[in-house]
């Protein structure tokens, strides 16, 4: 089918995703006083609505502090000074506040999204959604383009740079020649069963049960709204799930001793998300950068997916900015080093939290009395607390590769 052609555009960087990480470097970019355009498949109703993850870390939180973005965070988000363990019966908290002297922030991704859609749209910047059949072309030369359907017509623009923050199932990461990407996965054989509530939290602070029938985790949204997650079969149908059932087994998983009860309430969303740890590597090719999920996945646990995406559009942003004010591009070249250094270091804790907390099909006796070993030593060792607390509220977004 033939397109008409809208003339080319011509922008300094074309954004691809209106996630946390396009629209964070979008904003960070206009902050600095240089031109981008995001463009977006979905709707803006779709991705403001698109429940993620809620646990921001203090860089995060300082971030949209910072840019002007923390407003209705620091009205509306709860901010938690610790966070709680229970397994063997028991309930364990570890005090970021007393290890660490941070705090970590619970203020929904789609909540960040909408904010910043908000700004960009409030300071004339442009996002284009609904657009189809991205195409990504020239990176390797000094004009790359980014082209997109949109109301029936192409439209191209004309770019210095190419920001990939379109998601793992995104073009960008495609658009790197096979021979030069590298891609380090592993898949877990579990996913979360999650839901919303219309529940008041029965905990102030997270907490995270290692159960023999499965992991557990309590969160929540709000001093009304709930957010519980269940380990079940990565390819479990929901069906199987009534919310009778949901209820009984979250009771049983995060029992609390006597006298504690989780407060029940209706179902608003529930979903099941498989799990899997993903790095592509490397983040850069010509004047390609990838950001966010489009070049790494981690599983939920350790609560770092859009932590990590704002850890990159903040190393991005800043080459970038150097590049326009001197011409220097040290910064650019050496931000996909930069960058992997921390992901990994986050990839490691991820693990770490997933394979301490969650059951699995092939495990032992032995695996399982190790397990609960770990735990014992991680809430009785000041030492050991403070390695979880200092991952958890987050790790420096500032280190360089080494």
């Amino acid at each position: 089918m033939a397109h008409r052609h809208v003339p080319a555009k011509k922008v300094q960087v074309g954004i691809i995703g209106a996630g946390p990480a396009g629209l964070l470097l979008a904003h960070l970019l206009h902050l600095a006083g240089i031109s981008s355009v995001v463009i977006e498949a979905k709707s803006r109703k779709y991705v403001e609505e698109r429940i993620r993850a809620g646990v921001l870390e203090q860089g995060t939180v300082d971030v949209l502090r910072e840019t002007g973005i923390g407003a209705r965070m620091d009205r509306e988000g709860l901010l938690h000074h610790g966070t709680i363990l229970k397994f063997a019966g028991e309930a364990r908290r570890i005090d970021f506040q007393d290890l660490t002297g941070q705090a970590v922030m619970v203020y929904g991704q789609h909540e960040v999204v909408k904010d910043l859609i908000a700004a960009r749209l409030e300071s004339g910047g442009e996002i284009v959604f609904d657009v189809s059949d991205t195409r990504i072309d020239g990176i390797e030369g000094r004009e790359p383009t980014v082209s997109y359907l949109k109301d029936g017509a192409r439209h191209t623009l004309a770019c210095d740079f190419v920001a990939g923050c379109d998601g793992f199932h995104g073009v960008s990461r495609a658009a790197i020649p096979a021979d030069v990407l590298r891609v380090y996965e592993r898949v877990y054989p579990f996913g979360w069963l999650g839901i919303l509530a219309k529940s008041p939290p029965a905990s102030e602070e997270l907490i995270y049960a290692n159960h023999e029938r499965g992991f557990a985790l309590l969160s929540m949204r709000s001093p009304e709204i709930s957010r519980l997650y269940l380990q079940c079969p990565p390819d479990e149908e929901i069906a199987n799930w009534p919310d009778e059932r949901i209820w009984e087994e979250l009771q049983v998983r995060l029992a609390g001793g006597e006298g504690w009860r989780l407060e029940e309430g209706p179902v608003i969303q529930k979903g099941v998300t498989a799990m899997r740890s993903f790095v592509a590597e490397p983040m850069r090719h010509g004047r390609l950068f990838l950001a966010g999920d489009a070049a790494h996945i981690v599983p939920p646990t350790g609560a770092k997916g859009m932590n990590l995406a704002v850890g990159d559009v903040r190393v991005l942003a800043r080459g970038l900015e150097a590049f326009y004010r001197d011409g220097g591009e040290d910064g650019l070249a050496a931000y996909s080093d930069t960058c992997l250094r921390r992901i990994w270091k986050v990839q490691r804790f991820s693990w770490w939290m997933t394979q301490m907390l969650h059951t699995f099909d092939d495990a032992s006796p032995f695996d399982r009395r190790r397990q609960l070993a770990e735990l014992d030593y991680l809430t009785t060792s000041r030492a050991a607390a403070t390695t979880l607390a200092e991952n958890y509220v987050g790790l420096p977004m500032d280190w360089g590769p080494q």
